[in-house]
């Protein structure tokens, strides 16, 4: 028995040793970032930058790589099945992450089981905001406004099941509106529909509607988030608006993980080096640049939101009517 513990301690120190010695050594070689969205886009653009701050903390290259579909499940399952090694890590918006496994019945990976959670690098509150023609100068004007023509107002989101659809769902069921939802590809058609008179309402992204808001095509009427934008100061958010439903407090965002069984040690490397670039200048200013609040929070902190999301997330799926088969 005594050599037998003796024998036993001797293992665990030399897997204590072999696992401080993989951390000192890593990474030998380049490290790949997987992005489940395509080129150009803000999720794009922050992956890159974060590559070029961890290629200079780490000492090594680091290259991203795009494989954009499947609502980001591909990107995300890619990584979910790769060596558990750090050398490929996933940078993603929230819809394969926190949407879903609520949204579709055949998701090709568990995020619990098949994710290690690094860090959200940073936050994405939303935008309530009307075309200019709208008579509404806040939430209750155009609630009252809706009311009046129920069953007449459309309002646009950026794809079914995105959050500006699962939201706007939300406020007609509750407020009993009766609006009908119009899907369009992407925020920017989204958007030129607004302002040219299509739709009369959406939520979407400062990032998208700032030069709109600036030209006074759009009007914002409150904010989705827990508090105000700093590029609109004077835009309550949806609770100080007189809405303070727990859902008009979920925001999207971005981020890192890496395959489930990657070694403790190089995940704390990871999270360690992540959220130092996000307090880098060149971050800081891609934030901005997009109407992003960085975060940088630790993998904990990361969990404890995942988790607390998902029963509102699963109930605005539901209200909204986007589960898939």
């Amino acid at each position: 028995m005594r050599n037998f513990i003796a024998k036993a301690f001797i293992a665990i120190a030399a897997l204590a040793c072999g696992s401080h010695a993989l951390a000192q050594d890593y990474p030998t070689r380049p490290i790949t970032i997987v992005v489940p969205a395509p080129p150009a886009g803000a999720t794009d653009v922050l992956a890159r930058v974060l590559a070029d701050e961890l290629g200079k903390s780490m000492k090594q290259a680091v290259i991203v790589d795009n494989k954009p579909g499947a609502s980001g499940m591909l990107g995300a399952s890619v990584v979910a099945r790769a060596q558990p090694d750090g050398y490929t890590i996933l940078l993603t918006h929230a819809a394969p992450i926190y949407y879903a496994q609520h949204m579709f019945n055949k998701v090709p990976y568990d995020v619990r089981r098949d994710f290690a959670f690094i860090t959200e690098i940073c936050s994405a509150s939303l935008v309530f905001a009307v075309n200019k023609d709208v008579p509404a100068r806040n939430m209750k004007e155009f609630i009252a406004w809706a009311q009046t023509n129920k069953g007449k107002v459309n309002y646009g989101s950026y794809g079914v099941g995105s959050a500006s659809h699962l939201l706007s769902a939300h406020l007609s069921e509750s407020r009993k509106l009766d609006m009908t939802h119009v899907a369009y590809k992407g925020e920017a058609p989204m958007v030129q529909d607004m302002i040219a008179g299509q739709i009369p309402v959406s939520i979407g992204t400062m990032g998208t509607m700032a030069p709109h808001i600036a030209s006074g095509s759009l009007k914002p009427l409150a904010i989705i988030g827990d508090r105000r934008l700093p590029e609109l100061p004077n835009v309550p958010t949806m609770a100080e608006a007189g809405f303070p439903d727990e859902e008009f407090k979920l925001v999207g965002g971005v981020m890192v993980m890496a395959p489930a069984k990657t070694p403790p040690a190089i995940l704390a490397r990871l999270e360690k080096e992540t959220r130092a670039a996000v307090q880098s200048v060149a971050m800081k200013a891609r934030f901005q640049a997009f109407g992003l609040l960085g975060m940088g929070n630790s993998s904990a902190e990361f969990r404890k939101n995942f988790e607390a999301s998902g029963p509102m997330i699963e109930r605005l799926v539901q209200v909204s009517g986007a589960k898939v088969d």
